[in-house]
């Protein structure tokens, strides 16, 4: 008896053991996802950049670039639902633009996440920065999906309550942020709660710095609320929580959603100035330094060798913040390609992509491998040995072979991209098929047939000359499978799901949010 207790006891301790070395194995995953920063301002990417970034600088020569990444919106909010969901944002009922002030959550609460999937294996999950999903915010109203943009923005909200549907009931154990840095509430967030209390109204203050939201004067404020400390005081905290989390047995994955170098453009006292070139300028600047700070942290607490880190943007640069000034110094931050932020040209949503994996994950190179955001979610699955979900995930393909310098033939060929006023790109190879708006604007184009162009990247890559003329046949072939694509709900192999709205690419849209199904 004794011994069969001996030997039950080794067992015991040999598999708690192996479970142990096991859970070490995993990878933590960190995230990084700047604000508005174009595919062309990492310095290393375009040495003719004139905005210093040091610290990106190193993290591409430590990891892989890819060179054809993207995001699956040229705007904010549809990108960061098609990261955090692995589904493209267009399948929502938002057909255009971003969740405006006290809008509801655009992720619905029986939606998988890549933070929730991922607790599932038992990492802890943290987002700490911008948000800009919406949030169930309490009042004598509900939270609505409003045609007025920022339409709930001078009702009143009771911010002593919780609100729902927010970080921490989509896949995350905490959250501290903000919802946006440019639209009220002006305070923090932490977990479900706003904190400090807004009891104080927002004056504008030309010292801050410029692009600052005047339209939102009066609103509800923090006593005292700078929003030149909100990047660092989002770095400070990331950092912090590295340290903490490093110092525990459990995997974990961060999602660190920075709020530079959107608008305001607010560089903090250390920065200005320190471009030489325009506000704009040094608030890249300091995207580079913020960024720094957490993989200097990942470094430090000594768990840079089974830490993934990936860099990359939201969307394009913003052409109201700056972008002149930038382009006569030199920088242009859309490399060589044409458009930038709100676009559905490839300046709109092309990105820089650096991915870190020390032993795993060659240093210093690039891969051509098509990349779309919405992929961070069956990448990270991979890494940890899990199942897509079967009603989840939809628009989310591994990129972890091409990663690891593997063949894959599996890999993404074909994506989907989205403009601010709803318009549609699909790519197939080098071929690129664009439905823009046949207007001027899109109060003029609303209801009316899209115009299609047909652009070949691989000889055009400014996309210059439209060849639907030319090509009819490659123009029906992609316009047939973007139908395809569109109508199966799921751009994934042999998977069927459905939308949550009436897609439309060959029209533009009526209204801002379509109807429910």
């Amino acid at each position: 008896m004794r011994q069969f207790t001996r030997q039950f006891l080794s067992a015991a301790i040999l598999l708690v053991a192996t479970l142990v070395s096991a859970a070490n194995e995993r990878p933590n995953i960190v995230v990084i996802l700047a604000d508005d920063f174009g595919v062309g301002d990492i310095q290393a990417h375009y040495p003719d950049n004139r905005i210093a970034t040091p610290h990106l600088d190193r993290l591409v020569r430590q990891g892989m670039s890819f060179t054809d990444a993207h995001s699956p919106s040229s705007v904010c909010s549809p990108t960061r639902y098609g990261l955090l969901t692995g589904r493209y944002a267009w399948r929502t009922r938002l057909q255009e633009w971003v969740i405006a002030a006290y809008e509801p959550p655009l992720i619905s609460a029986d939606r998988p996440t890549l933070p929730g999937m991922l607790k599932q294996h038992d990492y802890h999950t943290a987002c700490i920065g911008k948000w800009h999903l919406g949030w169930e915010w309490a009042g004598p109203q509900p939270s609505r999906m409003t045609e007025v943009k920022n339409g709930q923005k001078t009702l009143e909200w009771d911010f002593g309550k919780p609100m729902r549907g927010g970080p921490t009931q989509r896949g995350f154990d905490q959250f501290f942020g903000v919802d946006l840095p440019n639209l009220p509430p002006f305070t923090y967030i932490e977990n479900d709660r706003v904190s400090p209390l807004p009891t104080a109204r927002y004056v504008h203050d030309v010292s801050e710095g410029v692009v600052l939201p005047t339209h939102s004067v009066g609103a509800p404020m923090a006593p005292g609320w700078r929003m030149q400390d909100i990047l660092p005081e989002i770095t400070r905290r990331a950092v912090r929580h590295i340290h903490d989390r490093a110092k525990r047995d459990e995997p974990f994955f961060l999602y660190f959603s920075m709020t530079s170098p959107h608008e305001p453009v607010v560089p903090s006292k250390d920065f200005q100035g320190k471009s030489g070139i325009a506000p704009i300028a040094d608030f890249v600047m300091e995207t580079d330094w913020s960024a720094g700070q957490v993989i200097k942290a990942i470094d430090a607490a000594g768990i840079a060798d089974n830490t993934i880190v990936i860099f990359t943007g939201d969307n394009g640069h913003s052409h109201y913040t700056g972008w002149e000034q930038l382009v006569e110094a030199g920088p242009m931050p859309s490399g060589p390609y044409r458009g930038h932020k709100g676009d559905v040209w490839e300046g709109g949503h092309r990105e820089p992509l650096v991915i870190r994996w020390p032993n795993r994950v060659a240093a210093g190179v690039s891969s051509d491998q098509m990349v779309c955001l919405t992929d961070l979610f069956a990448t990270c699955a991979d890494v940890v040995g899990a199942s897509l979900p079967q009603n989840g995930a939809e628009d989310s393909i591994s990129f972890l072979q091409a990663a690891l310098g593997k063949q894959n033939d599996d890999a993404r060929t074909s994506l989907v991209n989205h403009s601010n006023h709803g318009e549609f790109a699909y790519r197939d190879g080098p071929w690129k098929l664009v439905f823009r708006m046949s207007g001027p604007n899109l109060t003029q184009s609303r209801g009316k047939a899209t115009v299609a162009e047909l652009y070949n990247l691989e000889t055009d890559i400014a996309e210059e000359t439209d060849l639907s003329a030319t090509h009819p046949e490659t123009v029906k072939r992609m316009t047939t499978a973007l139908t395809t694509l569109i109508a199966r709900g799921a751009s994934r192999p042999n998977l069927k799901s459905s939308n949550d709205t009436v897609v439309r690419f060959d029209t533009s849209q009526m209204r801002r949010w379509g109807h429910p199904l």
